[in-house]
C-alpha cells in the first residue's frame, strides 16, 4: 500500500479529537464558582468516564436493556453526584445540563486545523462509540459519521447477549418492512 491509495482516514473522537477531560473541568469550574461549590472536577471527570465500561458491559451482559450512550452517561452521572455528595446540589434541568456536556466537547487545538487540512485529500469519517446525538453538529470537517452507539451489540444476531436480541428484535420490528404507506395508516374519511 502506498500513500497514494490511501482514500479515507478514520479518527476516534472522544479523547483523541475532542478534550473531554478538560471540557468537563471547565464547565465544573463554572459551576463552582456559581453555586459555591469546591468539586475537584478533574477527579469527577476522571470518574465519570471511568464508568463508561462498566456501564456498557451491563448493557451486554443484560442487566439493562440496551441503553444509549446519552442515558448511560446519565445514569453514571446520578451515582457520581451521590458519591460526591452533591445529589442537593443539581436539579432536574442542571442534572441533564451537565450530562450533555458530552455534546458540548471542545476541541483539542489542532484538531480541526489538522482535519481540515487533512480533508482536502481524503475523505474523513469517525470511528466513534458515542451515538450519532454526540458527534453531529461539530464544527469538525467530517465526510462521513461513523457512530457505534449501540455498541453494546455491534452487529445484528450477535448471540448470547440478551441486550443485543432485544436490541435485534427492535431493530426488524415488523413495523419497520412495511412500505410506509402501510405503516400508521391515516384514517379514511
Amino acid at each position: 500500500m502506498t500513500a497514494s491509495t490511501i482514500k479515507a482516514l478514520v479518527f476516534d473522537v472522544f479523547g483523541t479529537v475532542v478534550d473531554y477531560r478538560g471540557t468537563i473541568i471547565r464547565e465544573g469550574e463554572r459551576l463552582n464558582r456559581a453555586k459555591g461549590l469546591s468539586v475537584d472536577w478533574g477527579q469527577f471527570a476522571d470518574a465519570w468516564r471511568a464508568r463508561y465500561r462498566p456501564s456498557l458491559d451491563r448493557v451486554m451482559r443484560g442487566e439493562l436493556p440496551w441503553t444509549n450512550l446519552d442515558a448511560l452517561h446519565r445514569l453514571s452521572l446520578n451515582a457520581l453526584l451521590s458519591e460526591f455528595q452533591l445529589d442537593d446540589d443539581f436539579n432536574e434541568d442542571e442534572r441533564e445540563h451537565l450530562n450533555r456536556v458530552w455534546h458540548r466537547l471542545q476541541p483539542w487545538p489542532d484538531a480541526i486545523p489538522g482535519l481540515t487540512h487533512l480533508r482536502k485529500r481524503f475523505v474523513l469519517a469517525t470511528l466513534s462509540n458515542g451515538n450519532v446525538a454526540l458527534l453531529v453538529g461539530s464544527s469538525f470537517p467530517w465526510g462521513m459519521l461513523t457512530a457505534l452507539g449501540s455498541a453494546a451489540c455491534p452487529r445484528p444476531g450477535v448471540g448470547g447477549r440478551p441486550a443485543c436480541q432485544q436490541h435485534d428484535q427492535q431493530r426488524q420490528s415488523p413495523a419497520q418492512h412495511k412500505p410506509a404507506n402501510e405503516r400508521n395508516p391515516l384514517p379514511r374519511r
